[in-house]
């Protein structure tokens, strides 16, 4: 059966449908669950194009995922929303003009079988179809390809050159490659020409660069929605001036566009770019059916009123006119209008209980979890009438995981469902029970088919599912976090392990009789040069330590650097032994092994109202087994502010309570106590657990109450301040404590945290690791788990940093209060607050004001956090005292005064409080309207604006470390050696002094970092200019060649360096085998190697692992050997290939190994 009809015995009332005439409107029966989507696909399939108008944008994604998974053969396109409010300032972000693009490119050439709009979105007028041919070009392979005429229509089409690839939109040329990433397609391509002819096209990967498969053409499709060329200028500028009055120059807009740059917000000026615009309906085949799904006018009705306030509030800007909307938009009348054309089809509500439903709603079959038999709905309806009637049911699974999950569930219950591959597999098959996995969202029946679908959402009702496009989002690796610290610019410090602190001056080619070779070049005190060759990398890292402006050179030869690391080396000593003591300490002392039944762990994890992100799942898998293994635990979860984290420390404080031990929860602030306390309150609701809260909202009778029923084991779960490290309070059965944001405890509070450490389950919750902490993460000594995905529907806050200026002040809060949302104006002063007060009400006479700080009695502050809670105020005018863990999802603008005084970690926390929800936060920094703030204070607002991705709070903890120089990794000071020989050789001494007391040796204070061979293969060694042009790339290269640990390391690189920039050239394979030589030679320990075409002379370090009669023995039997010196080997041998000299080496090493 063609694809065209084999859906129609499935609703065979729809399939005896002719569609209506042109003008006339037909309305489907109704539809229970996701039926909408096969009747979609049912009607689509009848061969004329439908476009699908929805009422709100979910809807639009939700069908689209559906009906490709219902009728794989389908070609549906989504047009997605620009995501702006109407006039924003903002522009669009790319994947969405790129979609739009691709969506619009395939309308256009009657390519599209469904076409998805959301109302909101078919309302804006848009480029005509001609602008689209006129801009889309194509490169195909074996074509000649001229790059300069290439780079011009780039230039044309909007495209930006860049020196990498990654987002839609760009390209790069170097040499023979060129990368392009065109506008709609899904990955981005690399062309490699052989002169200009196009040899090869492969698709690559934007994260890695590698590349993935081979394809035979690329479409280019212009990278805006507007034309940016001469003649697309011209006509905008001419068209603003005849549109608005008053002098065009001097608005930034205007003057931006006539310099060719496109500002933010220029797509609400779109008209202007063209003589006329066209709709979407321009786009359709003349035959195309509308179908309006659910309640359409009511979703254009809202959106005009919306857009006709927002004009009417901004079209006083002279310094920003706006267009009227009509201009921009299509009209209510207008747009029924053009549906007049086409025949027209409604989809109603979804059906409830329709005895007319031609798709009717399942009955009710939730899993009951406390229930004997939890499946015990299911079966009814498997073993019923349905059954009896000859009725066969598929049930799908969100993704692959959960299939299997559901799989063993059912097999546990004995139910055994057969594996469905697809909908169509399900449909051939006879099984009268099947197990897929699909996308749709809700079940439903087909009484005529005898089909039944069943979802997650009717077998788990209580669980809210976010249906997402799960498989895109990767789990963040500690190596990804990393990397992206080795970015090094000229004027910062390095430190040499020979010689010491010096400042980074950029890299620089030299030629020293043997070839030019590419050098770091490296200043020290007096204007000392020393050049490190790109070959040796290894030798040098970055200096985090104290402030990189203010940090003292050393002097090249003069001792100074040997005694720094001396004195360091030491200190790493004892920092070791006692580190290891205490984890030793640890590590031999059984801990409690937590036993529970994974059933009620389950039942417990239903509670929580949302998917658990592919992070947050690793943490909270991570907690268990360290719970279940029998050693303390001690395991730090950094999650940015709003990742979940409480999730992970309920779930570990269940098990504990499942085994009948008691749990400390330890907070910083009394605010943030009575939050954890209704959060646990409301998830152990149904379990029969005591929870008690110790903190200043409690009176003393009823915090000593509390105190004697913990002493009793009558209290389960105790949350409270630092009041809990008292010395009166007792425990009966100690097994877990859960410490949240710990680096907000003073001094004292971390001693007597730490003699807690060395017996019970310690889980730490923080969203910005201190340093120290951090550092001990890295190395290993204490378990770490990165939570650094968002949940669906965040996204990152944007970050502005500005003076003062009551305008600013004013807008910010009047963007929020439009859309129903509350404000936080954060004034860190409690003297001059009220003063503050006075200001804002007499610029914002509409907002409601309640003022917060920790000066406030007991009561009132507790009032205030109710009134702003409950939204009967909607701004909160406070200080810092907000700092952890409240949960506001409506308020979601933070205004910060005086930002340039606090530290990065608080800013961050600060920001942190807004953006709980899926609407675009916004948090402003203010500095003072007349000063500059300081050099540092400028660094750290520039860093938390780069930090705008959700999931920096890591980033910020390492960009901590080198703001306000390092942690020490024990006691209080927090700087100390570090600020000697810098962060990363510190680390690297303990780790090293860690890995030898580990192993019963006492550290050598004489060389506590491992030898560094230094290398020369007399050839040069780098990666040639027009091989890699972009400096920093190459630099970031240099770094990651230096970083391989292992063979395989290399080899991956290597075919990495292949894929990304085409075949090695000599000097490349040179620094390969360079770095190849330092792996062979670093467990021999030798300090230096010089292999050149006739010889190879190895000088050896102290105390190598030699065999001193191996090389006796060498010396008699082979002439052309022999020793200079004590610690020195040559050997004379022609090798006029790097190659053979590497090989020379290798066996040389042999034969003399201990």
């Amino acid at each position: 059966m063609p694809m065209s009809r084999a859906l129609d015995p499935l609703l065979p009332q729809l399939a005896a449908l002719a569609f209506p005439k042109p003008g006339v409107r037909l309305d489907l029966p109704p539809l229970a669950g996701s039926a909408d989507a096969l009747a979609i696909a049912q009607l689509a399939s009848r061969g004329r194009t439908l476009l699908l108008v929805t009422a709100n944008p979910p809807d639009a994604q939700r069908l689209q995922d559906e009906i490709a998974w219902l009728a794989p053969g389908l070609r549906t396109h989504l047009l997605p929303d620009w995501e702006t409010l109407p006039y924003e300032t903002f522009s669009p972000h790319q994947d969405l003009i790129s979609e739009r693009l691709s969506t619009l490119y395939a309308v256009g050439r009657g390519e599209a079988d469904v076409v998805l709009v959301p109302a909101s979105t078919a309302l804006y007028r848009m480029a005509p179809p001609s602008f689209l041919a006129a801009y889309t070009f194509f490169v195909k392979q074996r074509e000649k390809l001229d790059v300069e005429q290439l780079r011009n229509q780039m230039a044309v089409a909007g495209y930006t050159h860049v020196t990498q690839v990654v987002s839609p939109g760009e390209f790069s040329v170097r040499g023979g490659l060129v990368d392009l990433y065109p506008m709609g397609a899904t990955l981005p391509f690399r062309i490699d020409l052989f002169d200009d002819e196009v040899e090869s096209i492969k698709t690559f990967d934007p994260d890695t660069q590698r590349t993935v498969y081979p394809v035979t053409e690329i479409r280019m499709l212009p990278a805006r929605e507007f034309p940016m060329d001469d003649a697309g200028r011209t006509r905008f500028r001419s068209r603003f001036r005849e549109t608005f009055e008053g002098d065009p120059s001097r608005v930034s807009l205007y003057k931006d566009v006539s310099n060719g740059i496109a500002p933010a917000g220029v797509e609400y000026y779109l008209p202007l770019f063209f003589e006329e615009t066209a709709t979407l309906f321009d786009y359709l085949p003349k035959d195309a059916v509308v179908v309006l799904h659910r309640d359409v006018p009511a979703a254009i009705e809202e959106f005009w009123r919306d857009t006709r306030s927002r004009h009417d509030f901004l079209k006083g800007d002279r310094s920003r006119p706006v267009l009227p909307p009509d201009v921009l938009f299509l009209g209510q009348e207008s747009f029924y209008e053009a549906l007049k054309s086409h025949p027209r089809i409604h989809i109603g509500a979804a059906a409830a209980s329709d005895s007319d439903a031609i798709a009717q709603p399942l009955p009710p079959l939730a899993v009951e979890r406390k229930a004997t038999d939890p499946l015990h709905g299911l079966k009814d309806f498997l073993a019923g009438d349905w059954a009896r009637a000859g009725g066969r049911v598929l049930v799908l699974a969100d993704a692959p995981g959960r299939r299997e999950t559901m799989s063993e569930f059912f097999t546990e219950y004995g139910l055994k469902p057969a594996a469905s591959a697809d909908f169509a597999g399900f449909l051939e098959s006879s099984e009268p029970l099947a197990l897929g996995v699909g996308p749709l969202v809700g079940g439903f029946m087909l009484p005529d088919a005898k089909i039944a679908i069943v979802t997650e959402s009717e077998l788990y009702a209580a669980t809210a599912r976010t249906r997402a496009r799960r498989d895109t989002r990767k789990a963040a690796t500690m190596e990804g976090w990393l990397r992206d610290l080795s970015e090094l610019k000229p004027g910062d410090p390095v430190v040499h392990v020979s010689h010491g602190i010096g400042r980074y001056i950029g890299l620089i080619h030299m030629d020293l009789g043997e070839g030019q070779t590419e050098f770091l070049h490296l200043e020290y005190a007096n204007g000392d040069k020393l050049y490190v060759p790109v070959a040796q990398l290894h030798v040098i890292t970055r200096y985090a330590g104290a402030d990189p402006e203010a940090v003292e050179l050393h002097r090249l030869g003069s001792g100074q650097w040997e005694k720094a690391k001396k004195k360091a080396a030491m200190q790493v000593r004892d920092t070791a032994a006692e580190l290891l003591a205490l984890y030793a300490q640890r590590a031999a002392r059984p801990g409690h092994r937590f036993d529970f039944k994974q059933h009620d762990l389950d039942a417990f994890a239903e509670g929580f109202g949302f998917e658990t992100t592919p992070d947050q799942q690793g943490a909270i898998d991570a907690v268990i087994a360290d719970m279940k293994s029998g050693r303390p635990m001690d395991r730090l979860v950094c999650g940015d502010v709003g990742f979940g984290k409480t999730e992970v420390a309920l779930r570990a404080a269940f098990i504990a309570v499942a085994d009948g031990k008691q749990v400390v929860v330890l907070t910083p602030t009394t605010l943030l106590a009575e939050q954890h306390y209704q959060t646990f309150a409301d998830r152990f609701a149904d379990f029969p657990i005591r929870i008690a809260e110790l903190s200043r909202f409690k009176s003393a009778k009823e915090q000593t109450e509390a105190l004697k029923q913990l002493a009793e084991g009558k209290v389960d779960i105790i949350i409270g301040t630092h009041r809990l490290l008292q010395k009166d309070v007792q425990f009966k059965r100690l097994g877990l404590v859960i410490i949240d944001e710990e680096h907000r405890f003073g001094v004292r509070q971390k001693e007597a945290l730490k003699s807690l450490r060395s017996e019970i389950d310690i889980l730490t919750l923080t969203a910005t690791p201190i340093p120290r902490t951090l550092g001990l993460a890295l190395e290993g000594l204490r378990e770490f788990s990165v939570i650094a995905t968002a949940p669906q529907k965040r996204l990152a806050i944007k970050t502005f940093v500005q003076r003062w200026s009551k305008g600013i002040v004013r807008e910010a809060v009047l963007r929020e209060f439009k859309r129903g949302g509350q404000v936080y104006f954060l004034h860190n002063e409690v003297e001059t607050i009220e003063n503050i007060r006075n200001d804002l009400t007499e610029l914002l006479p509409e907002a409601r004001i309640v003022v917060g700080h920790g000066q406030l009695p007991e009561r009132e502050l507790e009032r205030v956090m109710r009134d702003f809670t409950q939204q009967r105020a909607n701004l909160l005018l406070c200080t810092t005292i907000i700092e952890t863990g409240i949960n506001i999802p409506t308020a979601n603008t933070i205004i910060i005064n005086r930002a340039d005084r606090f530290g990065l970690a608080q800013l961050h926390q600060l920001r942190g409080r807004v953006g709980r929800s899926h609407h675009q936060a916004y948090a402003y920094l203010l500095t003072d309207s007349h000063a500059k703030p300081t050099a540092l204070a400028q660094k750290r607002l520039e860093a938390i604006t780069m930090m705008e991705e959700l999931g920096s709070g890591f980033y910020l903890a390492m960009h901590d470390l080198e703001i306000r120089g390092a942690g020490e990794v024990l006691g209080e000071n927090q700087s100390g050696e570090i600020q000697q020989v810098g962060f990363s050789l510190y680390t690297e001494m303990l780790k090293r002094a860690v890995r030898d007391l580990q192993a019963g040796k006492e550290p050598d204070l004489s060389q506590p970092l491992e030898v560094v061979s230094e290398i020369n293969l007399h050839t040069p060694a780098l990666l040639p200019n027009d091989y890699c042009p972009d400096v920093q790339e190459r630099l970031t290269l240099y770094k990651r060649l230096a970083n391989c640990d292992s063979d395989d390391d290399l080899r991956a690189l290597q075919e990495e360096l292949i894929d990304r920039f085409g075949e090695l050239p000599q000097q490349t394979q040179a620094l390969i085998e360079s770095h190849r030589l330092r792996l062979i030679v670093k467990p021999f320990g030798v300090a230096k190697l010089d292999a050149s075409e006739s010889q190879i002379t190895i000088q050896f370090g102290p105390n190598p692992p030699i065999d001193p009669t191996k090389v006796i023995f060498l010396i008699q039997k082979d002439k052309n050997t022999k020793m200079a010196g004590p610690d020195r080997l040559i050997r004379k041998a022609s090798q006029p290939n790097i190659k053979l000299r590497v090989q020379g080496v290798k066996e040389l090493l042999l034969s003399v190994k201990a």
